[in-house]
Formats: C-alpha cells, sequence, structure tokens
C-alpha cells in the first residue's frame, strides 16, 4: 500500500502542538461508515458503540455540560464523506474501515485541522503518512503481529523458521517485521519466499528445502491455495503458523489434518459480554461485533481529550489525544504514571482532581505514540484441529505497534 500524502495537508504535528482554545462549546463527532455490499455489516458494529459512546458521555454530563452531538456519514468515498463532516462543523472523527480509504479522508480533515481516529485502520504504511498528525487509530498495525507469530514458533520448539508471505504491500511488511522479531528472540530465519495469489508451488518448495521447524504463513489473498501447496510439500500441521490476514474456517476447503495442530493469531479480544449486551441492545439485528469496541474507544478518547483541553476544537483534541490515551511522544517506556479508568465517567472524575488519566477502554490499553498507533496490542491465538476447523486456545499481547 503506497501512501504519499497530500501537498495540502496541515504540516507539524498537531499530536505535539500547544494550542488556546478556540471552540464553538458544542463537541461534535463525526463517524465515517465507508462499508458497502458484503462488508456493509462491518458498519453496525461501529454505528452502535459510538451511539453507545455518546450516549455515556452525556450521561455524565457530556462536554462542559452541553451534549456531544454524533453526526453519520455513510458511502464509499470516504473523501466526501470528510466534507460533508468539516461542512457539518465535526470536531473529531471516527473511521474509516478500509486502510486504503485513509487517505482521502486524512487528507481533506487534516487540512480543516480535525483528528481522525480509525478503529480499523492496519496499514503499516499509515504510521508514517502525512497528515500532520491529525491522524490516530485504536487498532494495532498489520506488523504488530509479528513478534506474536514468533513467539508461537518458540513456543512450540522451533529454532528456525522460514516465512511464505504473499507478494504484497501486507505480505511484505509483515514478513520483514517477522524477520526481525525472529532475530530478537534468538531465531533463525532459513529462507523467506514470496508468492503471487495462485502460484504458491514454488514459495513452498523453497520452504521444504531450508527444512525449517516452523512456517510462518503471511497472506490475505489465496491463503487457502498456499496451505495446499506447503501441505503438497510435506509442511502441514503443527508446524504452520499462520497470520492474521490468512485464518480463517478452511474445513473440508483442505485435506484431512492439513492444519491440524497449526495456529492462527486474529487482532483483539473478545469484547465483554455486558459491552455485548449494550451494543445488541442498541442493534438487535447485530450479526458481527468486529471494531465495536475500537469505534466506542476512539469516541471516547475525543471527548477525553477535548475535556483535558477544556475546548472542543479539532487542534485542541489532536494535541490532548496522546496524554488522554495514557501515552508520550516516546513511548510507554517514558510514560509518566496517569491513573488507569475505564469510562468517560470514571475519567473526568480524575481529571477534575488535577491528575492525568490514562484510558484503558472495551479494547484494553491504547497508549498513543508519536504517529498515532497504540503501542499494545492483543492478539486472540486459534488452534486447528484435524477437521481443519480452529477454535480460541489463548490470548497473547504485543508491545509497540509501529513498525
Amino acid at each position: 500500500m503506497a501512501l504519499a500524502g497530500c501537498a495540502g495537508a496541515a504540516g507539524g504535528n498537531a499530536r505535539l502542538d500547544t494550542v488556546e482554545a478556540s471552540g464553538d462549546g458544542t463537541l461534535r463527532i463525526g463517524l465515517i461508515l465507508d462499508n458497502t455490499g458484503e462488508q456493509s455489516f462491518l458498519n453496525d458494529a461501529q454505528r452502535a458503540a459510538a451511539e453507545a459512546a455518546v450516549k455515556d458521555i452525556n450521561a455524565a454530563g457530556g462536554h462542559k455540560g452541553k451534549p456531544v452531538e454524533l453526526i453519520v456519514e455513510m458511502g464509499d468515498d470516504a473523501g466526501q464523506q470528510a466534507r460533508k463532516l468539516v461542512d457539518g462543523k465535526a470536531d473529531a472523527v471516527v473511521g474509516p474501515t478500509d486502510s486504503s480509504h485513509a487517505a482521502a479522508a486524512i487528507d481533506v480533515l487534516s487540512a480543516a485541522r480535525t483528528p481522525l481516529i480509525s478503529p480499523a485502520n492496519s496499514a503499516a504504511a499509515l504510521s508514517t503518512y502525512k497528515s500532520g498528525g491529525y491522524y490516530f487509530r485504536t487498532a494495532p498495525t498489520d506488523v504488530a503481529q509479528a513478534s506474536v507469530l514468533v513467539k508461537l514458533a518458540k513456543d512450540g520448539g522451533a529454532r528456525k523458521i522460514s516465512v511464505v508471505h504473499q507478494d504484497s504491500a501486507y505480505g511484505n511488511d509483515v514478513s520483514a517485521a517477522v524477520a526481525a522479531a525472529a532475530t530478537a528472540a534468538g531465531l533463525e530465519t532459513v529462507s523467506t519466499s514470496a508468492f503471487k495469489p495462485g502460484a504458491a508451488q514454488k514459495a513452498a518448495a523453497a520452504a521444504r528445502e531450508a527444512k525449517p521447524d516452523a512456517v510462518v504463513l503471511i497472506a490475505r489473498e489465496d491463503a487457502q491455495g498456499a496451505l495446499a501447496e506447503l501441505n503438497n510439500a510435506g509442511l502441514s500441521g503443527s508446524k504452520l503458523i499462520l497470520s492474521d490476514g490468512a485464518f480463517a474456517q478452511y474445513g473440508s476447503g483442505l485435506g484431512s489434518k492439513a492444519l491440524d495442530g497449526a495456529r492462527a493469531v486474529v487482532p483483539g479480544g473478545l469484547p465483554s459480554a455486558a459491552f455485548q449486551a449494550r451494543l445488541l441492545a442498541i442493534s438487535p439485528g447485530l450479526k458481527d461485533l468486529s471494531f465495536g469496541a475500537e469505534a466506542y474507544d476512539a469516541v471516547n478518547l475525543a471527548a477525553l481529550a477535548a475535556a483535558t483541553a477544556g475546548d472542543d476544537a479539532g487542534r485542541s483534541i489532536a494535541a490532548n489525544l496522546i496524554t488522554a490515551s495514557g501515552g508520550t511522544p516516546d513511548g510507554p517506556e517514558t510514560a509518566p504514571a496517569g491513573k488507569t479508568c475505564r469510562t468517560y465517567a470514571d475519567c473526568l472524575a480524575v481529571l477534575k482532581t488535577g491528575a492525568r488519566i490514562n484510558y484503558d477502554g472495551e479494547s484494553g490499553h491504547i497508549a498513543f505514540d508519536s504517529h498515532g498507533d497504540i503501542t499494545a496490542a492483543n492478539f486472540m491465538v486459534f488452534t486447528y484441529g484435524a477437521d481443519n476447523r480452529a477454535v480460541l486456545t489463548g490470548r497473547e499481547a504485543a508491545g509497540r505497534t509501529a513498525g
């Protein structure tokens, strides 16, 4: 995914600015819902979560005693949606879902000095996109999984690994991160081979020739074809570790026991039962909870940044999001102590004492860094059985998510 940034985007780094109050007294939060067609179901949890967050914020007194407003824009043109939200005087915006839609929204919003917080973007290139400091995300980058993939290999007894990856931005980025994580963990990467969808035979053969203890498969497209070729090459079962993009319930789509004992990672965690119930109360037909927790936290963080600043202007929110999240520009290692709080009401009570807050919400620890990335990420670990279907078997945490 090649991203350069719009020349018209705001310069500098708004995340680190010291600004004067310039808001109009009403905090308006925009929501970009950019999923259409077969992916439109992904809008539902995010909308329900944003509505739940705004309800909680207003129940706690809103922003400086005034209700917070939620403005929703739906469609498949994130740039146009962003422009409508700017026209609607949104002070901060949550979304979009698709990483490929982010640049268009960032360019519009950074020029308007309006922060954007995505609950779902994962492309590593967005960490350095020229947003002028107005871009944040509550989801981990793709490369954050690298240390977890390597840990699974090492925990399984591997000393040598092969990496088989799709020849794409996702595959190349995560592959490089896995190799670096392997070196840091004392493992040897004995081969790295790329493949195009539908043509993984040579990559699988290269992995076989390297005689690894484990194979890490990194793919989004045609992972099933790559797994079939690895199986044909004699690399199957517990030797395999799958990236999040390769995770699926393959069942009869692969040969018997092809994945027996293989492991895969999926970012995030299962939302609490109470949070699930809240979203279902708002949207009874909800069938998928993806990015709901991250959207809920994004809305709360925007409101808490405004509360920290005592101002609803976009520049003030951008300049206080790192602080509200419990982070620092240099990362968690240098972060001063902040009092952990898990709801808007609790965090507001802490702010009223004059103390610094550390908002850890439904998605877990956040602590933004100077790129607007979260500095900790949670992953679910799934293990496959003889039927090539996976069940949740564990959880792992990764450190800094930026590459």
